[in-house]
Order: structure tokens, then sequence, then C-alpha cells
């Protein structure tokens, strides 16, 4: 079996996903472009070599529509003989392309691949896909009678499940403001950034560089005025027991943003000259109960710590995603988990989570902490929509 190898990966910073966001003016193709044309340059690579390029994107309608992977490589420059696929697990989509490019090169169906994501939360709003449509199907709702919920719901079934208090969850989201902000400060995600050009309201183009999304200021009791988001009368009728908790301040911001992960075997990589930054060391994806939609990185977990023969004490760093403050802590308490290396530079509550492209951004924070710190192996975990999850075990080389 062929080992598959990173060599680089990238991502623009943040955005706020809502018009008059740093990066709303960015068509989506463009955004995703500016990633893989990085990836060449950053690389002195020949981009007819690449075999594939594999993009996550959730709402794939509008701007986003007709396969944006595809539009997107042609945008970059790339030679029309390169293929392009777009895959949509939720908010998973750009760790599951990652594990469809490493494990078609660990086959030997690819030699060099791309995988990617992108979202544009300003420009294809999330749901807009819909057209206000049932999109589930007689035959789903003959299973779930009750009706399935969103996420918001799901995150304050959670936190009622597991009793975390409304304070608990403000305090993590403030930490991952202040662990971001003070990793920006530090110039910590400077080697994953690729700057966007945008056009200001002066009609100038100006570079936007940093993440629009993080606070440095944010105080848990800052936090403590905002107001629940999602308490209505339906659910709060059919769930007395939720305590509604789950604020805009303890969530993931809607967020545009792409990255891009080069990914090839290793004896193409020394062909090359380039030098792997890390290889894949192991994958898992499972479903969850859809109603506790976000539960599923527990068991996603287990089964990529089983089945790569590590425990979470051999873990240097790990990446759940902050889809709501919820999900990691209640991650961290079922898995054991050491909260010093639990999103080390912040998560998406600060850095935001641009739906499709945040599989490919936690793969570059992880593995530039990992070499930050001479840390050995890293894993993230994404809960999705719908009741699934990834996980991914990396190895610093």
């Amino acid at each position: 079996m062929n080992e598959a190898v990173i060599v680089d990966v990238v991502r623009t910073p943040s955005g706020k996903g809502k018009p008059g966001g740093a990066l709303s003016g960015v068509h989506p193709v463009d955004l995703l472009a500016t990633v893989l044309e990085a990836l060449m340059q950053r690389n002195d690579l020949d981009p007819a070599l690449v075999d594939d390029v594999i993009a996550g994107c959730v709402t794939q309608s509008g701007e986003q529509s007709i396969n944006v992977a595809r539009h997107a490589l042609l945008a970059a420059g790339l030679p029309e003989s390169v293929p392009g696929t777009t895959v949509d697990r939720q908010c998973g989509s750009s760790q599951q392309a990652m594990h469809f490019a490493a494990q078609g090169v660990m086959a030997g169906a690819y030699d060099i691949v791309i995988a990617a994501g992108v979202e544009s939360m300003s420009r294809a709003p999330m749901g807009s896909n819909t057209l206000d449509r049932d999109f589930r199907g007689p035959w789903l709702h003959r299973r779930y009678p009750e009706g399935l919920i969103p996420q918001g719901v799901s995150a304050e079934l959670i936190a009622a499940r597991w009793k975390l208090d409304r304070e608990t969850l403000d305090e993590y989201a403030a930490r991952s403001h202040a662990r971001a902000a003070a990793t920006a400060a530090a110039g910590g995600f400077d080697r994953e950034i690729v700057p966007v050009e945008v056009i200001g309201p002066d009609g100038a183009i100006h570079s936007h560089t940093t993440d629009e999304t993080v606070r440095a200021q944010t105080t848990a009791e800052s936090l403590a005025a905002l107001r629940p988001a999602f308490r209505h009368e339906p659910s709060a009728a059919r769930f007395p027991e939720i305590g509604w908790g789950i604020t805009p301040g303890n969530s993931s911001p809607l967020t545009d943003g792409a990255s891009a992960a080069l990914i090839m075997s290793a004896d193409m990589a020394e062909r090359l000259g380039l030098r792997p930054r890390a290889r894949f060391h192991a994958f898992s994806v499972t479903g969850s109960d859809p109603l506790l939609m976000l539960t599923g990185v527990i068991p996603a977990t287990q089964k990529i710590l089983a089945r790569s023969w590590l425990s979470i004490e051999d873990i240097d760093a790990y990446e759940v995603n902050e889809a709501f403050a919820p999900v990691p802590l209640v991650w961290q308490q079922e898995i054991g988990a050491d909260p010093e290396r639990l999103n080390p530079r912040g998560g998406a509550i600060a850095l935001g989570h641009p739906l499709g492209a945040s599989g490919t951004r936690l793969l570059a924070t992880l593995l530039n902490h990992l070499e930050d710190t001479g840390g050995r192996y890293g894993l993230q975990t994404m809960c999705e929509g719908g009741g699934m999850a990834n996980a991914t075990i990396i190895e610093r080389l």
C-alpha cells in the first residue's frame, strides 16, 4: 500500500458570512481558486501532475452549484485535463474529501490529489438549496414521525443531557476566542493563511489577511448578555428538559472561507523533491442518532483509536470542531481527553465554520500546531448534519 502524505495545506482567513463581511464580495469559485493557486505556487508544482481535485461544499446551489470544484480549478489556471468533483458530507465535507484523496493515493488510484473545501455563507445562505421543499421524503418521516430537529436544538439537548450549564458554555466560548487571538498575535496562523484580494468600501483593492470572526476582548461575562438563539414554542413543548443556553456567542458564526491540502504518495513527493510534512495514519466515519446529531464525534473517535492501536494519551493535539460549545465539551468528557490539548489554537467559535471548508481548515491548524510544538500525532473530528462524523489521525514527519 502506498503511503499518503501531506505536503502542504492552506486556508483563507475567515470572513463573516453575511452581506458586508470581509469576503462577501468574493465569488465562491474565486475563493476556492485562491487556495488552489496558492498550493501550486508555494510548492512550485506543475499543475498538470494533479490527478484530481476533490472539494467539499454543503450548499451546492446558486454560485456554488454544478460542481464548484471543477469551476474553481479552471479559474485557478489548472489545465483542462485536471478533473474535479464536489462532495457533501455536511460539515465534514472537506474532511471527507481528505479521506477520499488519501485513500485514493493509498490504493494507487492517484499520485497527486488536492482535497479542498469552500463555503460562502454570505452568498449561498445555509438552507437556500432546499427551495423550501420537503427534502426528507415520506419514508424518512415514517421512520421519525415526530420529525427531526435543527442542529441548534440538538445542541440544546446535548447540553441538557450532559448537564452543561450556560456559564460553562460561555466560558468555553471565551476560551476559544482567547486562544485564537493569542495564536494570531504570535503569528501562529501565518503559514496557513493565504491572503484574499477584496474590494473595500472605498472601491480600492485590499488584501484580507486575518480572521474576521475572532474577538480578542470576548469574555464569559459579555457572552452572558446574549439571548438563546433556538428557543421556539414547538421545541419548548416537545423538549421540556432543555435549559435554552445556546446563543450566537457559544456557537460557530456563519462564515465565508476556503481551504485546500496537497496530498500525494511518499514516492511522488521524493521524486519531486517535496518535503512531506505529515502522513495519514488512520481514518473513520460513522453514523449516529440524527436527533442528537452532534454526538457522532464520540463513536468516530472511539473507532479510530481502536483502529490505529493508539490511546487518547498518545495524541498530542485534538481538533474537535466547535459547531456549538457542547460538542467539544461532551467529547472531552466521554473520551477522557486533556482539555489543554483540545483545540489549543481556538476553534470554530472564534475562527469560524465555513461549512464545506472546515475539514481542511482543521487540518491546517492542527498540522502547524504539531510542527510548532514538536507533537507527533494529531486527531481531528467533525460532527455532521443528519447524525454523522469523520475522524482523522495524522502523524507529523
